[in-house]
């Protein structure tokens, strides 16, 4: 008897050819979609039905109100760029997949993240489509129980296949939106919740220059969209949410940091006693890893680089790794 696993299908080709890619494998894949509130599960049921596999619909609305929008939009409040996958992966994504295995008694879980599963460890995938960075907050039950079979290809690839197979999401576009901020205006949204931050100062170089619409608009690194011109091309390189200004710098190089801190560390490895040196990834995105090294204090730790890294963004995510293996992270502080 094929072992059960569960796989979070939503209708797009990641989870189609992760539920595929599994079947093949000789696993009993039972589909299961995460009910935001927002459109989407006909596309899951469609690919479910063209794969032949069983889908369970769960409403994850009120879990995502508390651990993921509600912060966020805190987190912007504070003048802080949060990532919402990295909060909502272990405390709602992963947690239900895991209370689905465990009421129809399967063994694994799944999704299509970019990324590999491994004895209890969390590595890389492809560099063109890495998502690893993603799943730095898993718990461990949640990572030993996980099956992430589209590491070992690329999203090229993986279109390849769902054509090939006649999958109904195949040509579907890729969402690069927050999926409960559909059409990407994540300050429109923050205000929709009855919060609008006032107005207040620009300082470019230390000197007050125009008025912001709020700071929810700005984060640190930003160089367009300001709403109003300055002559010459400008950065957001500090936002003060106790004094309501945004701080703007003409030089580029005022953004770049050769040390910064990090809170609540999650360690996908046994907590480190002393410094180690490691890859640093700040943000998600294809670019090389810097070397770092970091050094535990309390429950965060104190990141240095040898040189300088642009633009480290308050309530971002800095990641850890040793060569591809995920060692953990915590939250950029200010």
């Amino acid at each position: 008897m094929s072992e059960k696993v569960i796989l979070g299908l939503s209708g797009g080709v990641d989870s189609a050819v992760a539920a595929h890619l599994l079947r093949e494998a000789g696993y009993e894949v039972l589909g299961l979609y995460l009910d935001n509130g927002l459109p989407g599960l006909r596309e899951a049921e469609r690919a479910a039905a063209a794969l032949g596999i069983s889908l369970t619909a769960v409403d994850t609305r009120s879990a995502m109100e508390e651990q993921v929008c509600a912060p966020f939009a805190a987190a912007y409040l504070r003048g802080e760029t949060p990532n919402p996958c990295i909060l909502c992966n272990p405390t709602v994504k992963f947690r239900f997949l895991l209370e689905e295995a465990d009421r129809q008694g399967a063994a694994w879980i799944a999704t299509g993240h970019y990324a590999a599963a491994r004895n209890g460890g969390l590595y890389r995938g492809r560099p063109e489509n890495d998502q690893s960075y993603m799943l730095c907050r898993l718990e461990p039950e949640q990572i030993r129980r996980l099956l992430l079979p589209l590491g070992p290809y690329t999203k090229a690839q993986v279109r390849e296949m769902a054509r090939a197979l006649a999958l109904p999401p195949a040509d579907r576009p890729d969402s690069m939106e927050i999926c409960f901020i559909p059409d990407g205006d994540y300050a429109a949204w923050i205000e929709r919740r009855g919060v609008v931050p006032p107005a207040g100062d620009f300082l470019l170089d230390g000197v007050p220059a125009a008025r912001h619409r709020g700071i929810h608009h700005y984060t640190v690194g930003q160089r367009k969209h300001f709403g109003i011109g300055f002559g010459k091309r400008v950065y957001v390189s500090e936002i003060r949410p106790e004094t309501n200004e945004v701080c703007l710098s003409s030089d580029d190089s005022a953004l770049w940091r050769r040390t910064f801190s990090v809170r609540d560390v999650h360690w996908l490895i046994p907590a480190p006693e002393k410094s180690v040196e490691c890859g640093v990834r700040i943000r998600h995105s294809r670019a090389a890893l810097p070397l770092g090294t970091i050094v535990p204090e309390g429950d965060g730790a104190v990141v240095s680089f040898p040189a300088p890294v642009r633009a480290p963004a308050p309530g971002q995510t800095a990641a850890f790794y040793a060569g591809d293996r995920l060692l953990g992270g915590g939250f950029i502080t200010k």
